[in-house]
């Protein structure tokens, strides 16, 4: 196959076949103008021509009398000769050819075509000579008694479009000629320029450059999005589009036309800053970094990347459940160690009775509290996590209750393991807050199975939700720390709500003398759901 030229040649090749149609159309148009302004101008001057002839005296008498016609010769010379006509001829009254240019003619008939000369009218037109197109006019000679005794044929013969173009006024010629040099000009530059901003790639190198990217950025296991500087979608890899739910036709659609989540919207759209934000998406846990795009003096756009975390945000889950019980164990090791030393320093100072009473109030308060969390809460790993977790508030000097009204049966072991870690992070939340203030604080759970939902909450006494970030924190699902910290707070409460929209739950919190968070997850019901009825959020403090 022959090779194409290069992109630069062929634009220039287009661009000056471009100039050189318009150049035609120009010359065309030109030519007929020039046409048009020749019949006009020269049929007036061979009219007169014709009519003087007519008007000659010499010429009516001699039409008259059929033994002088071939005296008429010198009259239509004379005439052609005076006037710069082409041709001049004078025929009888039967269109019998006396007069013309070319002798041969002379005894044919002329042919007059549309002519009105022989109802005694003049007429102007064209007409063929001699193979060649004329403007012609013809007058008739009329006699005393009103009769058409002869024609008189005056013609100029039509340029071709050549001499048309020649006989053009420089008005035309000016601007043809200008015209072409530009453009000729304009076409090299533009090749030049072409060739310049490609990079000196042809069309196949860009095509295979531009596909190359496409598999690159389809293929990695990370999910990219790119915006323009109007927030609309100009590229989604098949990642993005999973781990978001996009529709195939995301392209050129902006933020505010998809169904997002606000919170979402703010991250794609740059409005929530920092590092590994955190958002959710059909049940997911998802890691965005947004980089935005400029160039000298112009923003165009940013590039998203996505991560699916939500695997890792369970695996962590799991390590700070493990976490927790070390910290739990840990915390009854130096409850023990306290109480060991208080023992033994009244027995050292004969205080005998009085440690017996200490040793009774203490194996009393652990043996009730085993005792309530144990007749309440039947679920073995939720009863060790409210023990674990009584012993690591109170290292804290924080009280934890359970609520009079709390029950609940032994669950299967998936619900199981979503209740310890529900419950688990709402309880480390609780602690986070009431860690803020000065005054003692103290924790009540309430968990109760009825109705194949378990109802969970989780109140404490500290200082509530900001209400300046109530709303923002229903639709973020996220803490203040997480804003401040980019993301690397506030996990467990993202999960917290995944595991409730999960298994088709809610989550929610209120303020009622201090924060009160709520969850509700249904029994044996473990489907993805996108929607629910509150969203979790924490406590703006």
């Amino acid at each position: 196959m022959r090779k194409k030229g290069s992109l630069a040649r062929q634009l220039l090749g287009w661009q000056l076949a471009i100039v050189f149609a318009l150049l035609a159309l120009v010359a065309l148009i030109s030519t007929m103008q020039s046409a048009a302004s020749f019949r006009q101008t020269e049929g007036r001057k061979v009219l007169s021509v014709a009519e003087d002839v007519a008007a000659q005296p010499g010429v009516r008498l001699r039409l008259e009398d059929p033994l002088r016609h071939q005296t008429l010769a010198p009259f239509a010379t004379a005439a052609r000769n005076l006037s710069g006509a082409d041709y001049v001829i004078i025929t009888g009254p039967n269109r019998m050819i006396l007069a013309s240019p070319d002798p041969s003619e002379v005894g044919d008939r002329l042919g007059l075509g549309d002519s009105t000369v022989l109802t005694g009218r003049s007429w102007v037109g064209d007409a063929s000579w001699s193979d060649h197109e004329t403007v012609v006019a013809h007058v008739p000679v009329i006699a005393d008694d009103g009769d058409v005794i002869g024609v008189i044929a005056a013609g100029k013969l039509l340029p071709n479009a050549v001499e048309r173009i020649a006989n053009s006024p420089a008005a035309v010629l000016g601007p043809l000629g200008i015209a072409t040099v530009l453009g000729v000009a304009g076409s090299l530059l533009l090749a030049q320029r072409v060739k310049r901003q490609t990079l000196n790639m042809e069309p196949a190198e860009i095509t295979r450059l531009a596909e190359h990217r496409a598999a690159l950025l389809h293929g990695i296991k990370e999910g990219v999005l790119g915006l323009d500087d109007q927030e609309r979608i100009t590229f989604a890899n098949d990642q993005a589009r999973l781990l978001l739910e996009l529709p195939e036709d995301v392209e050129g659609k902006s933020l505010d036309e998809l169904d997002l989540d606000d919170r979402l919207i703010d991250v794609l759209g740059g409005r929530a800053l920092g590092a590994d934000q955190i958002v959710f998406s059909g049940g997911s846990v998802l890691v965005l970094n947004r980089m935005p795009i400029s160039f000298p003096g112009k923003h165009a756009g940013a590039v998203v990347t996505l991560r699916d975390r939500t695997e890792l945000v369970a695996l962590q889950s799991e390590l700070d459940s493990n976490r927790s019980t070390t910290d739990a164990l840990r915390a009854q090791a130096h409850e023990f160690s306290n109480r060991l030393h208080t023992i033994s320093g009244l027995l050292e100072l004969g205080e005998h009775t009085e440690a017996q009473n200490y040793v009774h109030r203490v194996s009393t308060t652990r043996h009730e509290w085993h005792t309530e969390v144990g007749g309440k809460v039947h679920d073995p790993s939720v009863a060790a996590l409210l023990i674990a977790k009584s012993s690591f508030a109170a290292e804290h000097g924080v009280g934890l209750t359970l609520s009079q009204h709390s029950y609940l049966s032994n669950v299967d072991d998936q619900l199981s393991i979503d209740l310890n870690t529900v419950l688990g992070n709402l309880i480390d939340n609780a602690l986070d807050a009431l860690a803020t203030t000065t005054e003692p604080g103290s924790i009540e759970v309430h968990i109760r199975l009825e109705d194949d939902v378990v109802d969970v909450e989780v109140s404490d006494s500290g200082p509530g939700i900001a209400p300046e970030i109530a709303e923002e924190i229903f639709r973020n699902g996220f803490t203040t720390k997480a804003a401040e910290q980019s993301g690397q707070r506030g996990i467990g409460l993202a999960l917290t709500k995944q595991i409730c929209v999960r298994r088709g739950g809610s989550v929610w919190v209120r303020n009622a003398g201090g924060a009160v968070f709520s969850a509700r997850l249904p029994v044996g019901h473990n489907e993805e759901h996108k929607e629910v009825p509150g969203d979790l959020g924490t406590r703006g403090r």
